[in-house]
């Protein structure tokens, strides 16, 4: 079977593809365009996808030769699954390997907000700092706060554990249907009422047409003055202009981004911002992690190849 990988991986995982496919990686490592997606359909058995690659649902349109797409990464927002499906074509991804990372990087982006790390370490390489003050930089302490999931699944979960066990927060949070987790926590009806109540809001669910700007204006209006906003799921669920006005006017005291509306465009006003940190979609950004991704898009692989359903299928 021809194999694709859309853009080159560790070499642990090029090794486990190589003994069973025929494999090409593309040199191109930007993602794969509408129309790249659509030819390289007709021209492969499978393609390894990665975050960005542009799998319309025109890519799908015609009779396709691929009929497996292993996406490297949770999330698959950049596949139209229903096309996909509708085509033949099995969607698989890889949910478990990304959990912790992704929550350690949203501990990083709650500490570093609330406590303004950013802007004191470009204070410092400025040359501009003249020594400590009892007044300079103060932020917010979060231990003892209340941190507001939105979104509970494995991530917000993990994200639940770190913030509950690690720093003595509150845990409140919303899920579109009820669930109870381990963690001590308490589930509100709406995201407004989240939003009301938390120090630190966190969103944690998945790109989808349902969750297109589920956060905006509307619930950083409910959100606290003294708040922080962390986003670590995926960047179209905010309404990335209605968060900027937000930080510009003080209606929220900070961010801590890790993914953008029109990723890898970040906007000038929110690179001019003080009380913003920014990210480069660092989320699953450690190579055993990675390593451990690519292995899970392989066993989607090979049991696609063995005629069997795809142990994350989509």
């Amino acid at each position: 079977m021809k194999l694709l990988i859309t853009r080159q991986l560790p070499d642990a995982v090029i090794a486990a593809v190589e003994a069973e496919f025929d494999v090409t990686v593309r040199e191109d490592q930007t993602p794969l365009t509408a129309t790249g997606a659509k030819a390289e359909m007709q021209i492969y058995d499978a393609i390894l996808s990665t975050l960005g690659d542009q799998f319309t649902a025109d890519a799908f349109a015609e009779g396709v030769r691929c009929k497996m797409l292993a996406n490297f990464g949770v999330g698959y927002n950049h596949i139209n699954v229903d096309a996909a499906q509708a085509a033949g074509v099995q969607v698989s991804n890889t949910p478990g390997a990304v959990t912790d990372a992704t929550a350690d990087i949203a501990l990083t982006l709650m500490l570093m907000a609330c406590r303004r790390a950013s802007q004191g370490e470009r204070l410092v390489r400025s040359g501009n700092w003249g020594g400590w003050q009892p007044t300079q930089m103060l932020g917010l302490h979060m231990t003892g706060k209340t941190l507001g999931i939105i979104g509970m699944g494995r991530i917000g979960q993990a994200i639940a554990k770190r913030g509950h066990y690690g720093f003595d927060m509150k845990i409140v949070y919303q899920n579109r249907s009820a669930k109870s987790v381990a963690v001590p926590a308490t589930q509100l009806d709406s995201i407004a009422e989240v939003a009301a109540v938390a120090d630190v809001v966190v969103v944690a669910v998945p790109a989808t047409p349902e969750t297109h700007h589920l956060i905006n204006a509307d619930v950083f209006a409910h959100m606290k003055p003294t708040a922080h906003f962390v986003n670590i799921a995926r960047g179209d669920i905010v309404d990335e202009a209605a968060l900027i006005a937000a930080l510009e006017t003080g209606v929220i005291a900070g961010a801590g981004l890790d993914v953008y509306e029109f990723e890898p465009t970040v906007p000038d006003a929110l690179k001019a911002l003080e009380n913003v940190v920014l990210f480069p979609h660092l989320g699953t950004a450690a190579l055993e992690v990675r390593e451990a991704m690519g292995l899970m898009a392989v066993d989607n692989l090979l049991a696609f190849k063995s005629g069997a359903l795809p142990p994350n299928a989509v």
